[in-house]
């Protein structure tokens, strides 16, 4: 398949998920699936490499038989999509996609298949009464996911751009609109955090054992780097993740979900006794990732979360930490020695200047979606085709180099009201404890972005946009 096809297909698709999250008719929600549909298969058509035709087709079919059998299930019990959505974030596959490899969330799109027909399923039997799932979020994710897509037509990797929409942004979204029609439930909530504690303990656990044996998984780039760590106590770990940032980011949303039960003002006080033991063991599991952005991340929650339980009891703690904070930066070899600002921030600085100025030179379209890093490399005089070195490492830099002002423009709406909804008048009871969690998960993994350029490659992001809404609207019902 041609590279123009592809293009089509990628804006068909995104515009297919738009219509589907803010129509309100049923005939016009199904088209909007089917066009989703029609632009997944067409960019899995160029994608696919060739001479594995029949393997594929093979694979196609049984996985369509597979994914009936599951949405059947999850119709009759929808809670079971959030469960299967967080027992499959971890698992990144490495696989080749043509010319490049690239680690998968394989097991996550089956999950995606399952809720695709799950919802062209109930498609056929809504009145409308759950048109626009996505509430207050509608409009700002449709149209940030629509103009993704139809940035694939001028975009000037027109491959990398396949793979951002085929592999993230298209089946991650319908995820989100999936699971924003689920209907709160304290025990479903319930059994969500238990799985995630649970997920986060255990994988803590295996980083504090890969630490302690000096061995750890997958990832080579990793090892390399431990082996030449300029000291013995320096050892990255990244439990069953193939990224230790990725790793670290997940432990920070295990850890908050903990702490908020430490703190809410009610509950059993064994479920405190239990969320303490288990957001310490995680917390001492985060360590060996030294991940950064997820220090960062987790900072600016808990300093978030202080702020909400304790008002003005609380600034006390931020000026602490504030302080905490400048000495151990005045303390860093780095400072002390007046390095230049790009070796402090490990050379990100530069990616952002650079970045910045890719934006500035494609104002109002960008350089369309899976363009940065050659556009950036044209710019920085970088050779080969795809140069490491030109990697993003900032989500709003990336957004506004490659969709242009409009998409960043866009994605700070979709910001701006993803945050009001989460934080929209928290009360002592449980509805008002969740919602808590969810805003300050939403909040670690948007800071984190600013480090980490992976915002709509985590699932986990797009999951927490629909459980916000799903719990406004349970706020909305019994406030």
């Amino acid at each position: 398949m041609s590279g123009g096809v592809a293009q089509a297909a990628g804006a068909v698709g995104g515009l297919g998920l738009a219509l589907l999250i803010v129509a309100t008719r049923r005939d016009a929600r199904v088209a909007g699936l089917v066009a989703w549909a029609l632009g997944c298969a067409g960019l899995v058509a160029y994608l696919a490499p060739h001479g594995h035709h029949r393997l594929l087709a093979a694979a196609a079919v049984f996985g369509v038989i597979a994914a009936a059998a599951g949405a059947w299930i999850v119709v009759r019990v929808p809670w079971l999509l959030a469960l299967a959505t967080l027992a499959c974030v971890p698992a990144r596959i490495p696989v080749h996609v043509g010319s490049t490899q690239a680690n998968l969330l394989l097991p996550l799109y089956a999950v995606v298949a399952v809720a695709a027909l799950a919802l062209a399923w109930q498609l056929y039997g809504d009145d409308g009464n759950h048109a626009r799932e996505l509430g207050p979020l509608a409009w700002p994710v449709g149209a940030f996911v629509a103009w993704e897509g139809v940035s694939l037509l001028w975009t000037n990797d027109v491959r990398q751009g396949s793979i951002e929409l085929l592999f993230f942004v298209l089946p991650f979204g319908l995820i989100a609109v999936a699971l924003a029609r689920l209907v709160w439930s304290r025990a479903w909530v319930l059994t969500l955090y238990v799985q995630l504690a649970l997920m986060g303990l255990i994988f803590a656990v295996i980083g504090i054992v890969q630490y302690e044996t000096r061995n750890i998984f997958w990832n080579p780039k990793v090892r390399v780097d431990n082996a030449y760590a300029p000291s013995g106590w320096f050892y990255r770990v990244n439990s069953v993740f193939y990224d230790p940032s990725i790793y670290g980011r997940f432990l920070v949303v295990a850890i908050l979900a903990s702490l908020v039960v430490v703190l809410a003002r009610r509950g059993d006080p064994l479920w405190k006794i239990a969320a303490t033991l288990t957001l310490g063991i995680t917390w001492v599991g985060m360590l060996p990732s030294f991940s950064q952005s997820s220090f960062v991340a987790l900072g600016v929650a808990v300093t978030l979360a202080a702020i909400l339980a304790w008002r003005r009891r609380s600034l006390w703690l931020v000026g602490a930490i504030v302080v905490v904070c400048a000495l151990a930066v005045a303390a860093s070899p780095a400072v002390r020695h007046k390095a230049s600002l790009s070796h402090i921030t490990s050379g990100r600085s530069t990616l952002v200047s650079k970045g910045a100025k890719v934006a500035v030179h494609h104002p109002v379209f960008g350089v369309g979606v899976g363009g940065f890093r050659r556009a950036y490399a044209d710019i920085a005089h970088l050779r080969g085709k795809e140069p490491k070195a030109a990697a993003s490492h900032t989500t709003p830099v990336t957004v506004a180099a490659e969709t242009g002002f409009v998409g960043l423009a866009l994605f700070a709406w979709l910001v701006v009201v993803a945050l009001r909804t989460a934080f929209r008048r928290l009360g002592p009871a449980f509805e008002g404890t969740a919602r808590l969690a969810f805003g300050l998960a939403l909040v670690a993994i948007l800071v984190h972005s600013l480090f980490y350029n992976a915002l709509f490659e985590d699932p986990t992001f797009w999951g927490l946009l629909a459980l916000v809404v799903v719990g406004a609207r349970r706020w909305e019902v019994e406030p």
